[in-house]
């Protein structure tokens, strides 16, 4: 399977900050890769890496194809990026800034463009120095999809955007990037769960999963065991062969409560009555991803 993003055991340190710790992961083609993590995780520095703003300390990161340190202009041709703090000429007017990208594009489309504009309701005749910051994220976005790239890249581009802004955005870049490759880091875990096809979670510098949304979804489940007797829990808590994939035990006189992060509906009840041989009742519920973030990043810390 092609893969227009892949990094193989990059590393990247900021003086004594090892941001970047030997860093694995494969966005295939058509994908749209969520890339979720805390502040600090290392997600700006891994997509600044990408794009060859900053150069790897160890290992390697292709861009479709290509070393990331011998991007030159052509290549950008067909990436789209947009990040959190975008930089853009305020003076120009919206539509003054899609004029001037133009000639740098081959592909640009000016139906596109026009289109985006007027999807996203950005006023053709404004200074982008008067838009707030939800309209100049749109018109950073706009004028990365009117020419068609390959891969697009978005980093926190949701930060401080209002819910309508935040939908209309996303929206906007799924209509019109259809077929297209998308990376996307964002704390927004709700909006990035309705339509992402992968995710990989880092923490500090190192990836703790990478897999299908659907594959994730389907491992995680909260678990609640209904005991036969009040109190009845084994004598050490958690018992020495407690699952290592059962995180968070919680207990009460009647109920235990874990997450079981290799859920498999097959096996489970025999391997919770082997621990609780009176209970009388299992009960499983669903996870979203924030709910699997939070739960992995306090395990991560608690690790620490």
């Amino acid at each position: 399977m092609s893969c227009p993003i892949r990094c193989v055991d990059l590393t990247k340190k900021f003086r004594r900050v090892q941001a970047l710790q030997h860093l694995n992961l494969e966005v295939p083609e058509g994908a749209i890769y969520a890339l979720i993590g805390a502040n600090g995780a290392g997600k700006t520095t891994a997509i600044k890496t990408m794009m060859n703003i900053y150069a790897p300390d160890g290992g390697l990161v292709e861009i479709n194809g290509k070393d990331s340190r011998r991007l030159r202009g052509p290549d950008f041709e067909t990436i789209g990026y947009v990040s959190e703090n975008q930089k853009m000429p305020e003076w120009m007017t919206v539509d003054y800034l899609m004029r001037y990208l133009k000639p740098f594009y081959p592909a640009w489309d000016d139906a596109a463009a026009a289109g985006l504009v007027k999807k996203f309701g950005l006023p053709g005749d404004r200074k982008l120095s008067q838009l707030s910051r939800g309209m100049r994220m749109k018109a950073a976005l706009a004028s990365s999809l009117a020419y068609h790239p390959r891969l697009v890249i978005l980093d926190e581009p949701f930060s401080g955007l209002d819910p309508l802004v935040r939908d209309e955005f996303i929206e906007g870049l799924i209509e019109s990037a259809e077929g297209t490759t998308i990376l996307i880091s964002s704390h927004d875990l709700a909006e990035i769960e309705s339509f992402a096809s992968h995710a990989g979670y880092l923490e500090r510098g190192k990836m703790q999963f990478s897999e299908e949304m659907a594959s994730l979804s389907a491992r995680f489940r909260e678990v609640e065991v209904t005991l036969g007797e009040p109190g009845s829990l084994p004598g050490n808590w958690p018992p020495s062969n407690w699952p290592i994939a059962w995180l968070q035990p919680q207990t009460s006189p009647a109920v235990v409560r874990f997450i079981d992060t290799q859920f498999d509906e097959s096996t489970l009840g025999e391997r919770v009555r082997r621990l609780f041989p009176r209970m009388t009742e299992i009960s499983t519920r669903a996870m979203p991803l924030r709910e699997i973030f939070v739960v992995l990043a306090k395990e991560e810390r608690r690790a620490a």
